[in-house]
């Protein structure tokens, strides 16, 4: 699906004419030959994104312009998965989990008189740049509208699913998904679970995110829930919850 280049802690995949559904910075839909994964440095201070983006781009050399997601992970971390006709290229940090308690049940602790939406554990500024789990999830089909939004939503399950596995937290506070397709494939109405290519997507995240994390924490522990991590939030109030 894609030709990656990895150059100054930018990832460029290229496939010229794809259709692109981005949930990161300046995303939604669109169509463009490439899209960028780019590694930001340690205590991060940029506000114009924009310019950021494009100094970056500019300065890795790179002329195309497209979807660009942004992480403190470095790209050697970088980790491709194929199957079938799906391909995804994952970054993976995990130290800022964004925790969801069942029945009461958390991995961390937090403060119980704290009444805040998700209560914050760590300094996010005193521990430096924070994780993020970034996936670029393409297919060489051509997905309808909804297939291809559909697509995130399965490349982010089984990214939760990966991630609960092996650090105990569904996802991290700034994590992003990519969907891709190629418009002059094969066309597919839907991408679910248990279509061909909703079945590809779910396996190559899992393996992706995994090889990434792998990396990543090759010598050091992986952070399993708040209380191991420099950074995350636990999600412990109730909504109100009656019938319809």
């Amino acid at each position: 699906m894609f030709e990656a280049t990895r150059r100054d802690g930018v990832c460029r995949l290229i496939r010229p004419d794809t259709r692109w559904l981005s949930t990161g910075y300046a995303g939604g839909e669109s169509q463009a030959d490439a899209a960028f994964n780019v590694t930001v440095p340690e205590g991060w201070p940029e506000t114009d994104l924009d310019a950021y983006v494009e100094r970056r781009l500019s300065a890795a050399e790179f002329d195309e312009r497209g979807p660009t997601l942004l992480t403190g992970v470095g790209q050697e971390h970088a980790r491709r998965a194929r199957f079938g006709p799906v391909e995804v290229v994952a970054t993976a940090g995990v130290s800022n989990p964004a925790e969801l308690p069942i029945d009461g049940e958390s991995m961390g602790k937090c403060d119980e008189s704290d009444t805040s939406d998700a209560a914050v554990v760590g300094d996010a500024e005193r521990d430096g740049s924070v994780g993020t789990v970034n996936v670029f999830v393409g297919t060489t089909r051509s997905l309808e509208p909804g297939a291809l939004a559909n697509l995130v939503a399965v490349a982010v399950e089984a990214k939760a699913a990966t991630l609960l596995a092996r650090c105990g937290a569904p996802g991290t506070t700034t994590d992003a998904v990519v969907a891709a397709c190629d418009p002059t494939g094969d066309s597919v109405t839907f991408s679910g679970s248990a279509t061909e290519v909703g079945n590809a997507a779910r396996v190559c995240v899992r393996d992706a995110v995994l090889a990434s994390i792998d990396s990543r924490y090759d010598a050091d522990p992986i952070p399993r829930g708040v209380d191991e991590a420099s950074y995350g939030v636990v999600a412990d109030d109730r909504a109100t919850v009656s019938s319809i």
